[in-house]
Order: structure tokens, then sequence, then C-alpha cells
């Protein structure tokens, strides 16, 4: 079934323009058996079904199922963004169509084409009383979980960012990378920058200390493994490191994917925290290694982060069979790389082993990788650095989930999503 066109918008209370008139959105499907208490939206920065399929192939094989395939519904989601100038998304317009129903312009976090700030299913779990959480192996102001806890016209403002998730929308739990966004120039925090490190990541807030200021408004603050392992808090930010929880680059180029905190292990925790609300919550988690390792080229990394990626899921899956009204989603918010699967072929090597071109260089083709319970193996080729415009696989179950089993723009996850917390079919 293919998806319905764009709703038209409409104002919310606040002033907040909303991707559809709650009013139009249907009725029915109300009572326990139709309503989502609680919703973990997963996303997997840059996970197409080529790098869904190169993450199976290599964990478990031919015959196996990632976590994420075990979900009882799939379907794919287009990635078209409304940017004037171009085709392909990134990801602030991706995470703003799933956070907000509203298609926008490249670099926008939860404001439409006109720079008006567009409600997020984050701020729409609050106004029905449910917790929520942020979850990311990024910055947590980075594009992704900015687009849900934030409204700002340019995704780099991360310090902007920032302020709006301690003094505006208030996540109940923040947890991820990106202390430099936090701490003034001079103050360096628990993880100042790698002089061995050729990218200088450096404090930088420009509105003052903002660890120190969600703390004044609440929030228990931790900063390492131990740290959020013993944390007992209703209001929780953790900052596992000065930028990624990464570090993106092609392979022997400085390249590691060995976060201090694993996403899993950040979820666990944010699932704990959020499941005392009685009320339930909304969750967002995103492995942004996924993308960051395809934008490099980087074969076995993007294999890494897609397997953490899945033991993340089998966490929220077992947290949802164990709370049957949870709602769960994964889904990538567009694809990276042009990855493709392909035998073992010294005769089909798409780029020139001879070139000294560093561009050239990272583009060749990775491997080759063994398929998991088998002698066989796999290659991974490249075709750009950037992203492209597939559409991107999407799998789900609970409340609501069946309605994604489709053909579907990016926008309707957010309309299910919407519908699903407030019990409407």
């Amino acid at each position: 079934m293919l998806a319905a066109g764009l709703a038209a918008g409409g104002v919310a209370p606040g002033g907040l323009a909303t991707g559809q008139d709650d009013v139009q959105r249907g009725g029915g499907g109300r009572g326990p058996s139709g309503t989502a208490k609680n919703v973990v939206l997963v996303v997997g920065d840059g996970l197409s079904i080529a790098a869904r399929d190169a993450i199976r192939l290599s964990t478990v094989g031919k015959d196996g199922l990632l976590a994420m395939d075990q979900l009882r519904y799939a379907g794919w989601t287009a990635t078209d963004s409304a940017d004037p100038d171009d085709a392909v998304t990134d990801s602030a317009a991706a995470a703003t169509a799933f956070a907000t129903g509203v298609r926008t312009y490249n670099g926008a976090v939860a404001v439409d084409v006109d720079g008006n700030p567009v409600r997020t299913l984050l701020e729409h779990a609050k106004a029905l009383r449910k917790a929520t959480g942020l979850v990311t192996t990024a910055q947590v102001t980075d594009a992704t979980p900015a687009a849900f806890g934030a409204h700002v016209p340019d995704r780099g403002t991360q310090t902007e960012i920032a302020r709006q998730l301690v003094e505006v929308s208030r996540p109940d739990v923040i947890l991820g990378g990106g202390e430099d966004w936090w701490y003034p120039t001079g103050d360096e925090g628990a993880y100042p920058d790698d002089p061995a490190d050729p990218r200088p990541e450096v404090s930088r807030s420009t509105i003052g200390n903002l660890v120190e200021r969600a703390q004044e408004v609440g929030y228990t603050y931790v900063s390492t493994a131990a740290e959020l392992e013993a944390a007992d808090a209703d209001r929780l930010l953790g900052l596992f490191a000065n930028e990624e929880m990464f570090e993106q680059a092609p392979e022997g180029q400085g390249d590691e994917y060995a976060p201090v905190v694993p996403l899993a292990t950040m979820t666990a925790k944010a699932l704990d925290v959020l499941s005392q609300d009685r009320h339930g919550f909304f969750l967002l988690v995103e492995e942004e290694g996924v993308d960051e390792m395809a934008h490099a080229n980087n074969g076995a990394l993007t294999l890494a982060a897609g397997q953490a990626l899945d033991e993340t899921v089998a966490v929220v899956r077992d947290f949802a069979q164990r709370h049957r009204n949870t709602l769960v989603v994964v889904v990538g918010d567009h694809e990276t790389g042009g990855l493709a699967v392909e035998n073992v072929d010294p005769e089909d090597e798409s780029g020139d082993p001879a070139s000294t071109d560093p561009g050239v260089l990272q583009s060749l083709e990775d491997g080759p990788f063994p398929v998991a319970g088998s002698d066989l193996q796999f290659t991974i080729d490249w075709t750009t650095s950037g992203h492209t415009g597939a559409a991107t696989p999407l799998t789900a179950e609970g409340p609501g989930a069946e309605r994604l089993a489709r053909s579907q723009r990016n926008t309707d996850v957010f309309d299910v999503v919407l519908d699903a917390m407030h019990g409407r079919r």
C-alpha cells in the first residue's frame, strides 16, 4: 500500500505547526490493546537495506536473523527532504521528518521550510505526561537527537541546541557524546582534546557552562560508565566523549569504534529510568557510527557499528516483550556510501589500487568479510562518501506497528507513532 500524500499543516497550541491536524487523524482503536504506553524509536543513521544485509551476513549468516529482523512488521521509507537545492536528504531534514511529520530543508532541526518551529514527538509525549529520553553515540546535540528536542534553523548551532534541551524541552534522560558543546572555551570537562587526533576537539560553548546549568535545573550529571551504572536519578544527563563516541576515518587512519559506554548499555539505563513513569515514555535511540563509518568508506567499522545497533535492538525487544504495550520502530534515516554487498572477485575492483589519491584509496572495496557460519566471504563496495537517495528499511512491533508494513514517506512514521501514543488507528 503506497503512503498517502503529505498532509496539510496546522497550528498547535502555543504556535507550533503540526504535521497534520489531530482532528483529522481518525478515530477508533482506543483502549489498552491499541495504545502505545511506551515508544522506542531506534534510528540507524545511514542504515540502508544493503548495510543491514551486510550486518546480517557478518553477524548471523545467510540463515540467521538479526534482532531488528525479528520484529513482526517490515516496510520501507522514502527519504526525500524538501530542500530546494539538493535531491538527497541530510540527517537533520530526515530526523525532522520522523520527529514532526513535516518535510523540510537540509540542515533544519524541527523547523519547517519557512523556519517555523514544528511540534515533535518528544513534545507530544510530554503533553501526554510521558517521560522522554534521547540516547545516541553521536553528540547529544547532533542532528538526529536535536530534531526531537530542539528547534533551530541550522543544525550547526549545537550549543543553542544544548541550551534548549536543558531549559526548554527537558528530556528526562540525555545520554551520548559531545561535551565540547556544553563547556565554555578553556574548560575541557572530562574529555580534553587528544593532541594525536588531527581534528581539533575543544570546548566551545558561547553561552556558559551548560553542564552546570543542567545540574541547576535538576539533572544528575555523569561522565563515566561507572557513574552511569551507579546513578539513581529520574533526570539524567550523561556525556561520554568530547564529540562522537568513536573515531570516524578510513581504515588504518585513526578509525576506532569503542564507545566508553556501549549504546546497548546507555539504552538499558534509559529504559530503566524512563519505565518508572506510570504514564509511560518516548525514547529516541540512535546509532551514528553506521553513517559516519560509511562516510569514511570504512567497511569493517560500519559492520561493527551495525552490530552494536543490533545488540541495542535486542535490549529493546527484551524490554518490549516484558511490557507488551511498547511500540518499537527500527528505521534508517537515509543511505550512506552507496554500499553494495558483492562476491569476492579480484577482477571486479571498482577503484584504482595504484592511485595515491586519498579519495580514490578510501573508496576501494573493503573485505573480504566472512559470512557467519559458512566458508563464504563477501566484499563491501562503495560508490560515494556521501548520502544517496535510496529508501531505507523499517521494522516494527507493538501497538500500531502493522500500519508501518508498507511503502511510505518518512513523515508517515511520525503519524503512526503519534496515533499509537493516543490509541488511534
